[in-house]
C-alpha cells in the first residue's frame, strides 16, 4: 500500500515500522493465553469491594499521589519506608515512563526472548535496543554475552524479568548481581510473576544503588485494574514522577486495589491452586508425545510441540475452543513453541484434551 503522504510527514519512521500490539479475540473460547488469574471472587468479597466503591466522588479527581493505596501496597509486600514508590497504569506505563526520561538515543538492554515492551516501547521512542540471546539449552543468562554487550553499549536501563516472560524460569541469581554490579545505569528486575515463584530482589535493594524492583498487581488476579509499581531510590523516584502524567492512578483503581490487596488470603489460596495446577499441567504436558515443556516459576506453561507443526497445532487446539498463545512467529529461540497459561483444572484438562487430539491429526 502507497505510503499516506502526511502520515509520512507527521510520524517518526520507527513510529511507521512498527507493528500495533496484537490481542487476540478470545469470546466464546477457554482463554488461556493472557496469564490471567482465571479465580474470580466469592459472593461475599464481591459485595464487600461494591460497599467500598459506593462512596467513591467520582465528580472528583483521584488522590494524585494515591497514598492510601501506596501504604497498602508497602504493607502488604514489606517495603521498608526508605525506599519510593511509583504507581503505574499497569507495569507498561512504568516502562514507558522509564524510557521517556532517557537522553536520545539512549541503549536499553534486555535478555531475549523476554518481554516484548521492553523492545516496543524502546522502538517506539526512539531508543537502541539491544536484545541479548538467552542460552538455547536452559533459558539462562548468557551471563558473559550480556556482560561484553553492558561493556560495549553502556545501557541506561537493563530490564532483566525475574521469573521470566515468555519462558517462565528464573534466572541465575548470581548472574543478575553480576550484571547489577556491571552496569552503570539502572537494572529494573520486571517480578510480574512474583506470587508463583516464591523469589524476589527485594531484599537486595539496599545493596545497589542503582538497582530497582517493578511488579504489577495483573498476575495477582486484578488484570482488569491496571496497576503496576516501581519500588527503589527516592531521588529517582522523583525525577520519573516529573513526567508522569497526573491522575495517572483513577479512583476505581485505588479503591479496588487498596481493598484487594487487603483481603491477600484470598489471593494466595488462589495463588497456591495455579501453582499445584502447573505442577500436574507440567507433568501432563511432558507425557505427551513429541511435547517438551519447561520448567515455570510463572503461571504459564513454555513448551515446544514437534518440528513445523507449532501454527497447525495452535489453530486445531483453537478450533476445539481454547486460545492459547502462538509464540512460533517471534523465532529464534521460540521456534516450535506455544505457551499456555494455567487455569482451573477443567480448564487445564479441555486444554490438554485439545492438544492430543491436534497431535494425532
Amino acid at each position: 500500500m502507497p505510503q499516506d503522504p502526511l502520515i509520512a510527514s507527521v510520524f517518526r519512521q520507527e513510529v511507521m515500522a512498527m507493528s500495533s500490539y496484537h490481542v487476540a479475540d478470545a469470546t466464546g473460547l477457554i482463554k488461556l493465553d493472557a496469564m490471567e488469574n482465571p479465580y474470580e471472587w466469592p459472593d461475599d468479597i464481591k459485595q464487600n469491594w461494591l460497599d467500598a466503591l459506593r462512596d467513591c466522588q467520582l465528580n472528583r479527581y483521584p488522590d494524585p499521589e494515591a497514598r492510601q493505596l501506596k501504604q497498602t501496597i508497602r504493607q502488604s509486600n514489606h517495603i521498608a519506608e526508605e525506599w519510593g514508590i511509583l504507581l503505574g497504569n499497569g507495569s507498561d506505563e512504568i516502562i514507558q515512563l522509564l524510557l521517556m526520561a532517557l537522553p536520545t538515543g539512549a541503549s536499553v538492554l534486555s535478555p531475549a526472548p523476554g518481554f516484548v515492551m521492553y523492545k516496543q516501547l524502546s522502538d517506539c521512542l526512539g531508543l537502541h535496543y539491544i536484545g541479548v540471546p538467552l542460552l538455547a539449552d536452559s533459558f539462562d543468562l548468557d551471563l558473559p554475552a550480556m556482560l561484553a554487550a553492558i561493556e560495549k553499549h553502556q545501557p541506561s536501563v537493563i530490564f532483566i524479568a525475574y521469573p521470566n516472560n515468555p519462558t517462565g524460569n528464573l534466572f541465575s541469581e548470581t548472574a543478575i548481581k553480576d550484571i547489577i554490579s556491571a552496569a552503570k545505569g539502572l537494572v529494573i528486575i520486571d517480578e510480574a510473576y512474583a506470587p508463583f515463584a516464591d523469589a524476589s530482589f527485594i531484599d537486595y535493594l539496599g545493596q545497589y544503588p542503582n538497582l530497582m524492583l517493578m511488579r504489577t498487581v495483573s498476575k495477582l488476579g486484578l488484570a482488569g485494574l491496571r496497576l503496576g509499581y516501581l519500588v527503589g531510590g527516592t531521588g529517582i523516584i522523583e525525577q520519573l514522577n516529573k513526567i508522569r502524567l497526573p491522575y495517572n492512578i483513577n479512583i476505581l483503581t485505588q479503591v479496588s486495589a487498596n481493598f484487594a490487596l487487603n483481603n491477600g488470603a484470598l489471593f494466595d489460596q488462589q495463588t497456591q491452586a495455579i501453582c499445584a495446577g502447573r505442577t500436574i499441567m507440567l507433568e501432563q504436558l511432558n507425557a505427551l508425545n513429541g511435547i517438551i515443556a519447561y520448567p515455570s516459576r510463572a503461571n504459564f506453561i513454555l513448551f515446544k510441540t514437534p518440528e513445523n507443526r507449532a501454527n497447525d497445532i495452535f489453530a486445531a487446539i483453537k478450533q476445539q475452543g481454547v486460545l492459547i498463545k502462538n509464540m512460533n512467529s517471534q523465532g529464534g529461540l521460540l521456534v516450535d513453541c506455544l505457551r499456555v497459561t494455567v487455569g482451573k483444572p477443567d480448564e487445564n484438562a479441555r486444554f490438554l484434551t485439545a492438544l492430543q487430539k491436534a497431535l494425532e491429526r
